[in-house]
């Protein structure tokens, strides 16, 4: 009878805890903007914040210099009712997103705000950010996650999303990840824009340890203005793998890309083999993408490639190898040339309007 109340009252006092957890959960999101908007992904963060409790309020933590920050952030104040608060480091240190003062940043406003959970993107801005940021705070992240199932249980892909592993964290607040965001999809909301949105604050960067500039710089930005859909977002990509050969003969996958106006990827062999920039490679080691339709000719199936697309709708694949293992998670597939197959999409498909 004894052990019976004393199992009773452990399970009751386990219930009291869960309950205020669930109840003091709060969430920081760092969020990327661009041209004075918040960038899709950092949404997902948002999405993914939804799923750690019903009562979760989020704050969004934007840093920066100039009007295009200010602009972000009255955006972000409206672009998704789950956030109560826009935070807003406006400083020359953060005009690009380098790792040191954005860990100092989130360093400083996790001692002010005491969040339970800090959340970015499994996108090269988290991985650089997050880690560091963990470190300073003496927490481990927990990384890639594609399924929350609670405030402190999250599901992440091992050996090259061959297997789902479930992961309990049970380290001290806050609970920090990074999410991808295929995983997490923006649906279209409704917001109340007569509701003003969620308050916007400046972050008092006065006590911010100035050691953390300098450590590294920013050099350059170079990126190829191509009219094409972003590859992380686009709705359709077109993947061009080492069998196209050389640069000259991938420029066929660019055609056909432009026509279904469609972003363009590739494999890690065919960035290796320097047909294309590194950014457009997809896979374990690039890019995760999940669009409606995805394209691969002359892609074999490696599972590191796999791990970066096979969440994507519709696949459809075009190889000489009827043992390709791309065939295999392929919806449709074609035993071809893809140097016969693509001219002829090329002359049938009508020109994008």
């Amino acid at each position: 009878m004894a052990s019976r109340l004393l199992l009773q009252n452990l399970s009751k006092r386990h219930l009291l805890r869960s309950t205020f957890a669930s109840r003091s959960a709060s969430t920081l999101v760092l969020a990327e903007h661009e041209g004075g908007s918040i960038k899709a992904q950092s949404l997902s963060a948002v999405v993914a914040a939804n799923s750690l409790s019903q009562d979760n309020p989020v704050s969004l933590l934007l840093a920066g210099s100039g009007s295009s920050l200010h602009q972000a952030a009255e955006k972000a104040a409206t672009c998704h009712p789950s956030i109560s608060q826009v935070l807003v480091a406006d400083s020359e240190k953060f005009a690009y997103p380098l790792a040191e003062p954005w860990a100092k940043l989130i360093q400083l406003v996790q001692l002010k705000g005491d969040y339970s959970h800090v959340i970015a993107t499994s996108d090269s801005f988290g991985k650089n950010i997050l880690p560091r940021a963990a470190a300073l705070l003496d927490v481990s992240p927990v990384t890639d996650v594609v399924d929350i199932n609670g405030p402190h249980q999250f599901i992440r892909p091992i050996y090259a999303g061959n297997a789902l592993c479930t992961v309990r964290y049970t380290g001290a607040n806050p609970c920090m990840l990074t999410v991808r965001s295929t995983s997490f999809p923006v649906r279209p909301i409704s917001v109340d824009l007569k509701s003003g949105g969620a308050s916007i604050s400046e972050v008092d960067l006065s006590t911010l340890d100035e050691d953390s500039v300098g450590k590294s710089r920013f050099m350059k930005l170079s990126s190829q203005d191509t009219g094409r859909p972003d590859l992380g977002s686009a709705k359709i990509v077109v993947t061009g793998g080492r069998a196209l050969k050389s640069a000259e003969n991938f420029k066929m996958i660019e055609k056909l890309a432009e026509k279904l106006g469609a972003a363009v990827g590739a494999t890690r062999a065919a960035v290796d083999a320097g047909f294309v920039p590194n950014d457009l490679q997809v896979g374990q080691t690039g890019k995760i993408v999940a669009p409606e339709l995805y394209m691969a000719f002359g892609v074999s199936g490696a599972i590191q490639h796999l791990a970066g697309m096979k969440d994507s709708k519709i696949i459809v694949a075009v190889n000489k190898d009827s043992d390709a293992p791309i065939f295999q998670v392929a919806d449709y597939g074609l035993v071809g040339d893809l140097f016969e197959v693509i001219p002829e999409l090329l002359e049938k498909l009508p020109e994008k309007k």
